[in-house]
């Protein structure tokens, strides 16, 4: 492919999305109402262009009234170009989007890819998934987790109540915050261990609040701590509602309790808050390392649904 062959710019605006959408992925019905509420900005969003015709894309997400992006969860390329081509001219695009678009001196949003469950069994989503992993690491990104993708449908029984548990809503901010930091201890989690790799758990805990749990708009008294019939907290489930889904947010046993099963009833009173909001379906998710969680989610009903892939360049 002639360099020269190219057109690499952002969107000049929203009423280009047709031709943005050109290139097909699982988020694309997504991008109308991401760009009326500010979540995405034209300037984010880039397009290899051959004539009138896109040949790859990448975008970015952000939180409204943000002047930097989040995320990195658009990289398409057109799919009939030859193999090597795809992924040159998808680094050549991302390096000059990049350039553009993220602030100098800080690091990289991170990289996430919605996948099929088995897409490993199918060579043409392996190898579209592969190139993708390929232009990112060209860059200097490497991959960080794996994770599952689970749904809860309301046509699926709710799980009744063990008994085991009392349930109340979360207390105050100070002590969930201190929940959370104890819940810490011994995580499975690939970003908590990345986060307490570098700073301190009451710290990771602190951070983890204030960029993601404090900005639900769905109600907190949602939340809840599960404790034995004495008063002793057991752990917790915060389920939440974001922009798009009806979601379990976080859920954690205290490392005193795990072994005993208790997950299976945190989350059988998160997914019943939920579904009493008349929700048409709950999302959750976990890493593919952590099969604790992840079998407690397929007790309860929920259906691997997709994956995701998250690549770092820290």
């Amino acid at each position: 492919m002639e360099p020269n062959d190219l057109t690499l710019r952002p969107l000049a605006g929203p009423h280009e999305l047709d031709l943005f959408n050109h290139l097909p992925y699982v988020l694309n019905e997504e991008l109308a109402d991401d760009l009326a509420q500010g979540r995405r900005r034209p300037e984010w969003m880039w397009l290899a262009l051959r004539g009138d015709r896109p040949l790859a894309r990448v975008a970015w997400w952000g939180r409204p009234g943000s002047t930097a992006p989040a995320l990195l969860d658009l990289l398409d390329i057109d799919d009939g170009l030859p193999a090597g081509d795809r992924v040159d001219l998808g680094e050549r695009l991302l390096r000059t989007a990049m350039a553009a678009t993220l602030p100098h001196g800080g690091p990289a949003p991170e990289y996430g890819r919605y996948v099929p469950p088995d897409w490993r069994d199918t060579p043409a989503t392996r190898q579209a998934v592969q190139d993708r992993m390929t232009i990112l690491e060209r860059t200097g990104a490497r991959l960080f987790v794996e994770r599952l993708r689970l749904e809860w449908r309301p046509e699926t029984p709710l799980p009744a109540p063990s008994g085991r548990l009392t349930f109340a809503p979360a207390p105050d901010t100070e002590e969930l915050l201190s929940l959370m930091t104890a819940a810490l201890t011994g995580t499975l989690d690939a970003h908590n261990r990345a986060d307490l790799a570098r700073m301190s758990p009451r710290a990771a805990a602190v951070r983890h609040y204030e960029e993601e749990l404090a900005r639900y708009t769905s109600p907190r008294d949602w939340w809840r701590v599960g404790a034995l019939p004495g008063g002793e907290p057991v752990g917790f489930v915060l389920p939440a509602r974001n922009a798009y889904n009806a979601v379990i947010a976080y859920i954690a046993v205290l490392p005193e309790h795990r072994g005993n099963g208790y997950v299976d009833d945190l989350l059988a009173e998160g997914t019943r808050v939920l579904a009493a909001e008349g929700v048409p379906r709950i999302r959750a998710s976990t890493d593919l390392g952590n099969s604790p969680m992840a079998h407690a989610f397929q007790r309860a009903g929920y259906v691997h649904f997709e994956g995701q892939i998250t690549m770092t360049w820290s």
